[in-house]
């Protein structure tokens, strides 16, 4: 998957930390040269210049920069000179720490790291701060996210390229009896399928099924389960429509409820037979555990469309959430941004571009506008 960042030709380490120097000596910073040497670099550069930095000056180039620049201009700039293993650990570590936790930071590191990134993220966090991440995330967060931060964080997802259609079809039924269909029938009205009646209720048994299954199964294998799984609900429409039309008849209730009945039949019809996953953790779940499971999932379904939403997340309403909008842009430049952009579009009608100069402003919109072109 292509990025919108790539290794600049012709170049010369020496001659960037001249400028970059130059750049940041004196009186007054031109923010327009540090501006066009870190946007037109690719990652492996920008660590070179700044490795070269120090061996030509004996300064700290996210020292320098730091005494030079200041707000989102400055947390762009230095965390582009950072591993991504490293940013990421940064990240994690703001996400956490303090009053509060910033679970959809959290949450959106884990599903987008492979198990080596997950790996790598660790060992970076250990280095950085001197703790284990998993140690601090335990920490920080409480109940079912918890546990599902602390399974993604073991990174034992499957990763092999091969499919078993019937354990697909096994993992769509055993997530089927879990959620939707686990209520059963309502013992004082036997006929009265009231699974439909109780979306909301949520129980641990459903939470551990999701959670053994989203995160240990191949991304290959839980699009085969997705698809299994709708067509599991539809299948179950049928029945369950049979027995409401039969628990009516047979109450013989009053005109007005029957017709309420009708009105819910449908309803619930028309929801259960186009239902997939994703609306049914909405109709299962709520709070961090719900972001949780549904994070997964889309990026399972489509990764450069998960990441387009988050990036309107990010920007949309009052206010933009800058550190989300950092995280994204520079971390997926060299991977996938070049799809997230057609995604983007394809969604909201107007370019990513386009959103980033209505919502930021000055040298910190110039450098994102550069990195996402």
């Amino acid at each position: 998957m292509p990025g919108t960042i790539t290794a600049f030709p012709n170049f010369d380490v020496e001659k960037d930390c001249n400028e970059l120097r130059s750049a940041m000596k004196g009186l007054g910073t031109n923010e327009a040269k540090i501006i066009n040497i870190l946007g037109n670099r690719n990652l492996e550069q920008r660590l070179e210049i700044a490795s070269q930095f120090k061996v030509i000056f004996g300064k700290d180039l996210i020292s320098e920069l730091k005494s030079e620049l200041s707000s989102n201009f400055l947390r762009l700039c230095t965390n582009m000179i950072l591993t991504t293993p490293q940013f990421l650990a940064k990240e994690m570590k703001r996400a956490i720490k303090g009053s509060g936790t910033d679970e959809r930071a959290l949450i959106e590191i884990l599903v987008g790291l492979d198990n080596k990134g997950i790996q790598d993220l660790r060992h970076a966090y250990k280095q950085m701060f001197s703790t284990e991440v998993e140690r601090d995330v335990v920490g920080e967060t409480s109940g079912s996210f918890k546990k599902l931060a602390v399974s993604l964080l073991q990174g034992k997802r499957d990763e092999s390229e091969e499919v078993d259609i019937e354990l697909a079809k096994e993992d769509a039924e055993e997530l089927f009896n879990a959620g939707i269909n686990r209520f059963g029938t309502d013992e004082s009205n036997p006929e009265m399928p009231v699974g439909l009646f109780n979306n909301k209720l949520l129980t641990k048994r459903y939470e551990t099924v999701f959670n053994r299954i989203l995160v240990t199964r191949s991304y290959r294998h839980l699009k085969m389960v997705f698809a299994e799984y709708k067509r599991r609900v539809k299948r179950d429409l049928d029945k369950d429509i049979e027995k409401l039309v039969s628990w009516k008849r047979n109450y013989q209730v009053l005109q007005q409820t029957v017709d309420v009945t009708n009105a819910i039949v449908a309803e619930n019809g028309n929801k259960i037979a186009s239902e997939d996953i994703e609306k049914s953790i909405k109709s299962e779940m709520s709070g961090d555990i719900e972001l949780g499971f549904l994070s997964i999932v889309k990026k399972i379904k489509n990764c450069p469309t998960y990441f387009a939403e988050e990036l309107y997340k990010s920007m949309k309403g009052l206010g933009t959430d800058d550190d989300q909008l950092i995280r994204i842009v520079v971390w997926r430049s060299e991977i996938d941004l070049v799809e997230i952009k057609g995604a983007f579009e394809s969604l909201y009608g107007k370019t990513l571009a386009d959103f980033i100069k209505e919502d930021t402003s000055g040298d910190f919109r110039a450098l994102l506008l550069l990195i996402v072109k």
